[in-house]
């Protein structure tokens, strides 16, 4: 089988190389270089908890993945099972939470419930205020500029073809094939998977399939080093738009952070989004209740990167309702980092095979017209 892969971010070479591991012949275009769009972008949050209960699944296999990531690709991407500790504040989060962690108990995720004496004995110095929190063991994070790069090389070891910078001209479904015209050369194949990230409903609409996505970019930023003393990824349980910040502090020291920004909107031509530093002093308020040596940290940069968000923040996955043999695997909504090595095995299994032991259904991309 023969199948052309459309964008090269983290689901794009995740499911190119697990396609290449089963036999397929995979070319991957990619219209800027390998991992530069939303994967880059990603804060690296390793992270089941909060997720959609129909995701967990899919969660759940892409953690067991993230375990192998060194042994199967040949290189360090800095996955770290540290642990996810979503810090509380109020009576009416903590309800969340817990009403969460039972709904989520049946799908195979459990959640451990600290209480203020337990916060501050095994992590000094996060959520002094913090009434509770949850934390989940097993979770962590990755570096986001290691991992889109590691599975294109280890798909390429294995017979993919890799081309970057390389913009679609356009893009017709042959008898039995698709045929891509590129400004690198055109390309012929059986099967076409869509995992163009936030211009991933431009090569959507283009076979009749229509699907409500806003490009958007986050505001991301990075402290000075510092010494290394926070081990788990740290989040909050909110409905407050304004805290809902998020920290890791890498192995280096330095402390990348996240949230409590609302996400720019994006033109996706040339689809190049930037940090508003407007919205740094709000952020780092936010950050610092979460962790208040925040306060005294100097930032040494911010970025942004273009990401789409689904009107419903669920992601598209699976079979064209449309066409045969398009496959689509975006709009992943700024929550996709995790979930990017099962996305590429799922799909690749279901390109194949024609099933998925994983259930996709809820993400299918005709939910919408079904709506309407």
């Amino acid at each position: 089988m023969d199948v052309i892969v459309l964008g090269g971010g983290l689901m794009g070479t995740a499911t190119a190389y697990f396609l290449a591991r089963r036999g397929a012949r995979v070319t991957l275009i990619e219209r800027d270089r390998i991992g530069t769009g939303a994967t880059v972008a990603s804060f690296g949050n390793i992270r089941r908890t909060g997720r959609h209960l129909s995701q967990l699944p899919l969660a759940h296999r892409s953690l067991r993945l993230w375990g192998e990531c060194e042994k199967m690709l040949g290189r360090d991407v800095e996955f770290r099972a540290t642990g996810h500790i979503r810090l509380i504040f109020d009576e009416g989060s903590l309800a969340d939470m817990q009403a969460y962690a039972e709904a989520a108990r049946p799908w195979g995720l459990e959640l451990e419930e600290l209480g203020p004496r337990e916060i501050r004995s095994r992590f000094p110095g996060l959520g002094p205020d913090a009434i509770a929190a949850s934390f989940s063991q097993h979770d962590g994070s990755g570096n986001p500029r290691l991992i889109a790069p590691a599975f294109a090389e280890a798909a390429r070891k294995l017979g993919a073809e890799i081309i970057e910078n390389a913009k679609i001209e356009k893009i017709n479904r042959m008898k039995s094939s698709f045929l891509v015209a590129s400004s690198k050369g055109a390309f012929a194949a059986e099967c076409l998977l869509n995992t163009a990230g936030a211009w991933g409903a431009r090569v959507a609409a283009e076979f009749g399939e229509n699907v409500p996505l806003d490009a958007r970019g986050p505001q991301m930023g990075v402290t000075e080093p510092l010494p290394h003393r926070i081990l788990p990824v740290v989040g909050i349980w909110t409905r407050h738009k304004d805290y809902g910040a998020y920290l890791r502090q890498v192995e280096r020291g330095n402390i990348v952070f996240g949230g409590a920004a609302e996400r720019v909107p994006v033109d996706l031509d040339p689809g190049h989004a930037q940090a508003d530093p407007a919205c740094l002093p709000v952020q780092l308020r936010a950050v610092a209740r979460l962790l208040p040596a925040m306060a005294q940290a100097a930032v040494i940069r911010t970025w942004s990167g273009c990401e789409g968000y689904v009107r419903d923040m669920l992601p598209v996955m699976g079979r064209s309702a449309t066409t045969p043999g398009l496959f689509h695997a975006f709009g992943f909504s700024g929550h996709g980092f995790q979930l990017g090595p099962g996305v590429g095995d799922a799909m690749a299994e279901l390109i194949t095979t024609g099933r998925c032991a994983t259930p996709l259904d809820d993400f299918r991309i005709d939910r919408f017209s079904r709506r309407s």
